[in-house]
């Protein structure tokens, strides 16, 4: 099951899942959303907020929180949720749900929560969305990861989409078609002609209750090229960049007739990093040259991710001020003869004569 929560995170839930279920403070905003199954509205004090939203502002998601926690909590284990961290709703709420976790004391390893989570284009994007994110990451996502109590933290990034110029649609689109990739991992295991190793829905479910941040990619593999740098090479432009990797996985697809062996390089590199990655090689009769699919899982800290938004907000901060400077401050303009003041000076000093002899020798006067 996929729960979406707030505007972005109810958009891509829908696009991902038909019956995925949509959480927002706005009825209007619900009603917008194409696609997705059930609708679930989280209450607010101010009826008025029914229809505005949070604000930007995730106190309101997390108060809101509280009118649907009792059947949030149960639907959220062992599945998907998406969310924004800049906005008010999905930050707001995503926080009461990790701070639930965080709280637990043992939670099943099927029952861990994979969350997908949208940062915004902190160069780009308002300050305040920056500001949500940097709260959200050193705080209630810290704690939940290091409780252990989460599965994967997917982290998407709003970078593409503005870099590119795309539409919100066609970014949802890229996003979804992604994550597809990487969930078909173990279908295509069962679907398709084993040839070595296994990844099944079980070892693909435990490898995503880990509770690390995972980057995911896929490309077409040379074989006559070192892994590592076709690795360096096709990261996923639409997640933050990965870290040395704690654990791995990855699905190889090979050509009908083609050498499966070419494998090993790929789990030598793991290897030689002290990481025994979970593998399968498939035959694919509708492929012409081998494919892989390699997820990465990292443990950059919260810390770090909140530095790089801290980052550049000072530096939004900093152009702010300077704007209002600019617009608000005139500075009178001084016109200064430097042979006046300098007469000036040395008469309080008593040397007139003196000084101003100097001054003609040097050129000055």
């Amino acid at each position: 099951m996929t729960i979406g929560i707030g505007g972005a995170g109810c958009k891509i839930a829908a696009r991902l899942d038909s019956e995925a279920v949509l959480v927002n403070v706005s009825e209007t905003e619900l009603g917008k959303v194409d696609g997705g199954g059930r609708r679930l509205l989280a209450s607010l004090h101010a009826g008025r907020g029914q229809f505005k939203g949070s604000r930007k502002d995730p106190a309101i998601g997390l108060d809101a929180y509280l009118s649907v926690k009792r059947e949030l909590l149960p639907l959220i284990r062992g599945n998907y949720v998406f969310s924004s961290t800049g906005g008010g709703t999905g930050n707001g709420i995503c926080t009461g749900i990790l701070r639930d976790l965080s709280e637990e004391e043992h939670i099943a390893t099927e029952d861990k929560t994979f969350f997908a989570l949208l940062l915004p284009y902190a160069r780009l994007e308002s300050s305040e969305f920056v500001s949500n994110t940097s709260d959200f990451l050193a705080g209630p996502l810290a704690e939940a990861i290091d409780s252990g109590n989460t599965g994967n933290i997917v982290l998407f990034s709003n970078s593409v989409k503005f870099e590119q110029k795309l539409s919100e649609e066609d970014f949802n689109a890229m996003l979804v078609d992604s994550l597809r990739q990487f969930f078909a991992v173990p279908d295509k295991n069962d679907r398709l002609r084993l040839l070595d190793g296994h990844i099944d829905h079980e070892d693909f479910a435990l490898f995503l209750s880990k509770p690390y941040f995972n980057h995911f990619t896929c490309f077409d593999y040379d074989a006559q090229q070192s892994f590592e740098k076709q690795l360096a090479k096709h990261p996923n432009p639409l997640l933050l960049p990965p870290e040395n990797p704690i654990e791995a996985l990855f699905l190889l697809e090979v050509p009908s007739g083609a050498d499966p062996t070419i494998f090993y390089d790929i789990v030598e590199h793991f290897t030689a990093r002290n990481v025994s990655p979970i593998y399968s090689v498939v035959e694919n009769p509708d492929i012409e040259r081998p494919f892989i699919s390699v997820a990465l899982l990292y443990s950059r800290k919260p810390a770090e991710l909140v530095n790089d938004f801290n980052k550049i907000a000072e530096k939004h901060a900093q152009a702010k001020v300077q704007k209002s400077l600019d617009q608000y401050v005139t500075l009178e303009k001084l016109n200064v003869n430097l042979a006046d003041e300098a007469k000036a000076a040395l008469k309080q000093r008593g040397d007139e004569e003196g000084i101003l002899d100097i001054l003609k020798r040097i050129g000055r006067l």
